[in-house]
């Protein structure tokens, strides 16, 4: 099953993906995250029977907008790790974003002149939390996971590095696009990219991932309860322009593209202003 965000008349909504071209509105949601807050949330979307949405031209909003939190985990591709002269890890590195940072698949990003200088691409693949977690066995953590979607981690890389903590350069306002689909049956072994402008960057397959979701729902469970409607971010892959060499960033007007087969794209033009 697929499900969205879609901006409409009068606000927003949660929709069933029925097919590339239509959609079905599951009454009752404003957007994904009302609707993960209700236990029986897939069952209420199987069985929606709202109005039919022409997806041709639709306005897709982060597909979970309001994420009570947003748990990032860095350095978590093999390829990634060691294009950056790093030993792989034995514990996930976690930091946070924001839901301000968040901004639909298809948006234009707006930078502030000033954060500008060093910006980054990060294909990414998220989850989503479908009901609370604490203390959850990595062997169980599989029934925890409503579904994954894509995500581009857009980093300042002058502002990541001025400390050692990260967040800052991860927060930006709306200058991660989130989308278009959360997919309840994805599986990893697919295909993850970044196109900058058209020109791949980033190529790997998501099973690089040193700390696959399952492992993490266990590992951040046991620190803080997972809530339905959170998000996991699961590192990206080895290709970033921070570390090639010549350093490479994205410029103003230059469009990055993120997809991960099997789950669907995010397109976002980015304006300096």
């Amino acid at each position: 099953m697929r499900l969205a965000t879609l901006r409409m008349a009068g606000g927003t909504a949660a929709v069933r993906v029925d097919s590339v071209d239509t959609a079905t509105v599951i009454p009752g949601y404003t957007d994904l995250s009302a609707l993960l807050a209700d236990t029986d949330w897939r069952l209420i979307a199987e069985r929606a029977a709202g109005d039919e949405v022409d997806l041709a031209g639709a306005d897709y909003a982060p597909v979970v907008p309001r994420p009570g939190k947003i748990v990032c985990v860095g350095l978590n591709y093999a390829t990634h790790i060691k294009e950056m002269g790093r030993e792989l890890p034995q514990h996930p590195t976690l930091f946070a974003k924001f839901a301000d940072a968040l901004t639909g698949p298809y948006d234009d990003v707006i930078v502030p002149e000033y954060a500008a200088r060093q910006l980054d691409w990060e294909a990414e693949l998220a989850f989503v939390i479908g009901k609370p977690a604490y203390q959850v066995p990595e062997a169980q953590a599989a029934d925890y996971i409503a579904g994954y979607s894509v995500i581009n981690d857009y980093t300042m890389r002058d502002f990541q590095y001025r400390t050692l903590q990260w967040d800052q350069g991860k927060n930006f306002e709306k200058t991660s696009g989130f989308g278009p689909h959360l997919v309840t049956d994805y599986t990893l072994g697919t295909t993850i990219e970044a196109r900058l402008d058209g020109e791949v960057v980033q190529h790997a397959s998501t099973d690089d991932l040193v700390f696959t979701p399952e492992a993490l729902v266990d590992y951040i469970s046991h620190i803080v309860t997972l809530q339905p409607g959170d998000v996991v971010i699961t590192g990206t892959t080895g290709g970033v322009g921070h570390a090639r060499k010549p350093a490479r960033y994205v410029g103003d007007g230059q469009t990055v593209e993120i997809n991960i087969e099997g789950i669907g794209s995010v397109k976002n033009k980015t304006i300096v202003k």
